[in-house]
């Protein structure tokens, strides 16, 4: 089902960067677009993972360089069932985490200095239970597909912006030529993209991953825990340096959580976190329960 998902989310932002040349060059934009649209194809499933990271200024850490982080990984990876994911670390200080990668054998998860002192142990392992159920219910690819994806249209509705703020394209005499009218068409492509990312990753997503967090850490309460401190940093601190509207709905809160960017960021693309707290909460009571 996920890879019928992915398909059709290529297919759907490959036809939507054809509309950004048409808009912009005509029949020869939307011909041009066509084969830079499946270029981004083939690298967007194999280097996705690798564009997002470096767009979120992650750096690789190994065992030596972060040993509580690296063990406690490996140690949820064992419990879930899962290979060993690469692992990255993002320097600020806002709490935040997310899981990228085409396959649970190409995974990665990238965690921020923030979070590991800001949450405790087990908080910490609710967290990183949740990326690796992103891991595991294979939501990553289709998530650094749409992330990369949207950079690249947002930067192409950027690029048209300014050719209308400058007068190009007002040559409405030229067939292959969009004219102002294509030109600011083109520049409603940014919120559109996000919108599009939103409806194609189900935040429905975001629920499984908690509950499969504290299935794998064993504690959904400190995941709900987790997720209360890390929602109060995102709204009251500053926000992760490279983070954007491209990427912003990897994360296991939106880092921009109460800050209006833009009108893209009135379709929310994570669910309500109260929402999610009383879901684990309702969890652990269950799991009491049974036991």
């Amino acid at each position: 089902m996920n890879m019928l998902k992915t398909t059709a989310l290529m297919a759907l932002l490959m036809a939507l960067l054809v509309a950004v040349g048409g808009f912009v060059g005509g029949q020869h934009g939307a011909l041009i677009m066509f084969v830079i649209a499946l270029g981004m194809n083939f690298f967007s499933y194999w280097f996705s993972d690798s564009i997002v990271l470096k767009m979120s200024g992650a750096h690789e850490v190994n065992a030596e360089d972060a040993p509580t982080l690296y063990k406690l990984i490996a140690e949820l990876t064992t419990r879930a069932g899962l290979p060993m994911p690469r692992v990255y670390v993002i320097e600020t200080e806002a709490p935040n985490a997310f899981a990228t990668g085409r396959n649970p054998s190409h995974a990665a998860v990238a965690v921020t200095t923030g979070i590991m002192k800001t949450l405790e142990y087990d908080e910490l392992a609710g967290v990183l239970g949740h990326e690796l159920t992103h891991v595991k219910n294979r939501d990553i690819l289709i998530s650094s597909i749409a992330a990369t994806f949207a950079a690249a249209i947002s930067m192409l509705a950027n690029m048209a912006q300014w050719a209308a703020i400058f007068g190009f394209g007002r040559n409405n005499d030229n067939d292959d030529n969009g004219g102002i009218l294509g030109l600011l068409a083109t520049i409603i492509i940014a919120p559109l993209a996000a919108t599009i990312i939103q409806m194609a990753i189900s935040r429905s997503r975001e629920y499984a991953a908690d509950k499969g967090g504290g299935e794998i850490c064993g504690n959904p309460l400190a995941l709900a825990s987790a997720l209360e401190k890390i929602e109060y940093y995102a709204r009251h601190m500053a926000t992760i340096p490279y983070a954007s509207q491209s990427t912003e709905h990897m994360y296991i809160i939106n880092p921009f959580s109460g800050k209006n960017m833009s009108f893209a960021t009135l379709f929310s693309t994570h669910p309500a976190t109260a929402d999610r707290i009383k879901r684990l909460k309702e969890q652990a009571t269950n799991n009491s329960l049974t036991k």
